[in-house]
């Protein structure tokens, strides 16, 4: 039996465990990359480590998420990092320089390697062949110290692309036709391999859109095979040396095959507040926009803005529409303006942005209240765009565009009927991408002499062993698909704490009960409960730490997201299953027991804890977790385990060159 293209790439860097689905696997990272937000705590946590260098082949910091200074802390949390990058070792893209995701599938993204970063996207360059993983910080910080990342062996499922894209039919749409059948919940525990004859009429960058959003599926990760088109777009970027070929075998199994002919994709608009919220464009045509915004890590690049410029090419947008275009690298900013389509857009109406992520978390571009916003972005989870009673439609450039024009969401083609004279734009790829490198600053040339703290950085915490006894009150009980944006608000005002988790902690679930953190202060702890999928969304770790900070020494929850239950094992807290009708009968404020002993159990291996409920009733709870996970569980957080294991000599590193 042939192997899939995931099974090879994973195969060649296996450092422990079998290629099994649903079983631990081990595997040597090659990059690294993380951002401003979740940055900071990884170079605390890698400090903690005692670590000289990184052992990585590479590793990348970027700052893309904060971009604007509103005070000391933003700017001294980017001078830390750009010390810390220098200091150990890693590249440093500064300020404005654009988005981990973009200026990483530039400048470094390589096929067959494989990338970890402290970003849920983190997989788009599996568009150009790289296995790549989203992850919490303290898993970045121990890969740069050499040693594996573990992750359960997910399904690998086939995505088979038939056809070609019709005129004004783009990637963005795949991705959303497959949220549309799929939802948010269906690609966890499970790599999306695309194959068939769709695949060479598809550019890298619309294969990055598609893996980008690969993570709105819950997937694992997300690849496509290289091939003329993968060589093509890394000789534009000048690392021609840096192609490989790879291709699944051609009797390669796969756990399950999805079809999707191309031909047959249209124009979809993802409606609030769920990125499988999806239907055509048409059923929603006539809602009345107040603002367009183009760009972000899915549709920043310039073959993603290109096409909109086009569009409004001698014409001007709707006055009662204002339209931003955020790009995502400054490369992308730096070649339309050389074109002349920078002038070309502001003649329009156009407002340019800073390569940053800032609106697509809340940092800038904050819609006006009871207003439709239209976004090119990934997420459209309520509250995420800065402003709680928010109605985000997230699209592709062309609608987005053709938005502007009309001051309505319409459909593209319909718009083009209507004038007359608005061509397809379809896709171009500049012949070289030429953009500047001065705003990366090289390991070899580091800026700083060593750490520069400021008074807003603090320590990485390091969580205490495991209890044998865990009971408290339940004092948050939630729906489904609770997101990391619910638990840590990514606003502006909340995550200049982030490397501050005293502080931090004070926003914690917020957005659900504004007494939480309170609450859990004055009851010592307690549990939490939830629904299905809890913890969707970004890598951000701090929604695991800040809960451990708060005293939450439990999660009961239907299921719960990769990243996030990664996380929630790393800060030592216990995340354990329930079925519906525990969930149902359970309540707010009841007081809840594990009647197990808590510690010894994990250690023996038990999987089914009981649970008492008020002293009334019991049902079972499961924890599904390696003997690694336990290991972490019982050192009270995966930090103080790896430090004890680095002072023993066992890192478990591994090598970064074979």
């Amino acid at each position: 039996m042939g192997q899939t293209l995931t099974e090879k790439i994973l195969d060649d860097h296996l450092v422990e465990g079998e290629l099994d689905p649903g079983e631990e696997i081990g595997i040597e990272i090659d990059q690294v990359l993380t951002q401003d937000t979740t940055g900071t705590m990884v170079w605390l946590q890698f400090e903690a480590l005692d670590l000289d260098e990184i052992q990585t082949e590479l590793a990348a910091q970027y700052c893309d998420h904060q971009t604007y200074q509103f005070d000391f802390k933003n700017t001294d949390d980017h001078r830390f990092l750009r010390s810390a990058a220098g200091t150990y070792g890693a590249y440093f893209s500064r300020p404005g320089n654009g988005i981990c995701h973009n200026v990483h599938k530039e400048n470094f993204a390589a096929p067959g390697k494989t990338l970890l970063g402290s970003d849920s996207h983190t997989p788009t360059p599996g568009g150009l062949g790289q296995f790549a993983i989203g992850a919490g910080g303290l898993d970045i910080s121990v890969a740069m110290g050499g040693g594996a990342y573990y992750v359960e062996m997910p399904e690998v499922v086939n995505v088979r692309l038939e056809g070609e894209l019709p005129e004004w039919a783009t990637a963005k749409d795949v991705i959303l036709e497959l949220l549309r059948r799929l939802s948010v919940k269906g690609g966890v525990g499970k790599v999306f391999e695309y194959t068939g004859p769709g695949v060479e009429t598809l550019s890298v960058p619309e294969r990055t859109t598609i893996t980008n959003m690969g993570t709105e599926l819950g997937a694992t990760s997300s690849i496509f095979p290289t091939d003329e088109k993968t060589r093509d777009y890394l000789a534009r970027q000048g690392r021609a040396d840096e192609y490989v070929e790879l291709s699944p075998d051609e009797d390669a199994e796969y756990a399950d095959q999805i079809v999707v002919d191309l031909s047959d994709i249209e124009p979809l608009v993802a409606a609030p507040s769920m990125p499988d919220n999806v239907v055509p464009v048409r059923e929603v045509e006539g809602e009345s926009v107040d603002q367009v915004i183009v760009g972000s890590c899915t549709n920043g690049g310039y073959e993603d803005i290109l096409p909109a410029a086009k569009m409004l090419e001698d014409r001007e947008i709707n006055l009662k529409t204002e339209m931003i275009v955020a790009p995502g690298s400054k490369q992308a900013s730096e070649l339309l303006a050389r074109e002349g389509w920078t002038a070309e857009m502001m003649a329009a109406g156009v407002n340019f942005s800073e390569a940053t992520c800032g609106a697509c978390i809340g940092i800038g571009h904050v819609p006006a209240s009871d207003s439709v916003s239209l976004r090119t972005f990934n997420r459209n989870f309520e509250g995420r765009s800065g402003i709680e009673d928010d109605s985000v439609y997230l699209c592709s450039p062309e609608v987005a565009a053709a938005a502007a024009l009309k001051g309505e969401i319409v459909d593209p083609r319909d718009l083009a009927d209507d004038l007359g004279d608005l061509d397809a734009p379809g896709l171009e790829l500049p012949d070289h991408y030429d953009g500047s490198k001065t705003d990366i600053i090289e390991p070899e040339n580091p800026v700083d002499d060593g750490l520069v703290k400021g008074p807003n950085i603090g320590e990485a915490p390091i969580g205490e062993p495991l209890d044998a006894e865990i009971e408290g009150e339940v004092l948050l009980k939630m729906a489904d698909n609770i997101t990391t944006d619910h638990i840590i608000p990514a606003t502006s005002d909340i995550l200049m704490y982030r490397s501050n988790i005293e502080k931090l902690s004070e926003f914690t679930l917020s957005r659900v009960d504004e007494t939480f953190a309170q609450r859990s202060l004055d009851a010592d702890g307690g549990v939490l409960v939830a629904g299905e999928n809890y913890g969707q969304g970004s890598s951000r770790e701090h929604a695991a730490m800040c809960p451990q900070f708060l005293g939450i020494e439990a999660v009961l929850a239907q299921s719960f997201a990769r990243i996030h239950k990664a996380n929630l094992f790393n800060f030592g807290i216990l995340p354990l299953a329930i079925d519906e009708e525990t969930y149902n009968r359970i309540e707010q404020g009841d007081d809840v027991e594990v009647v197990t002993d808590v510690a010894p159990a994990i250690a023996a291996g038990e999987s089914d804890f009981t649970v008492r409920v008020n002293d009334e009733w019991e049902a079972t709870a499961e924890l599904d977790a390696s003997e690694r996970e336990r290991r972490i569980l019982e050192a009270g957080g995966k930090l103080r385990l790896t430090k004890e294991q680095y002072s023993e000599g066992g890192s478990g590193a591994a090598p970064a060159d074979d």
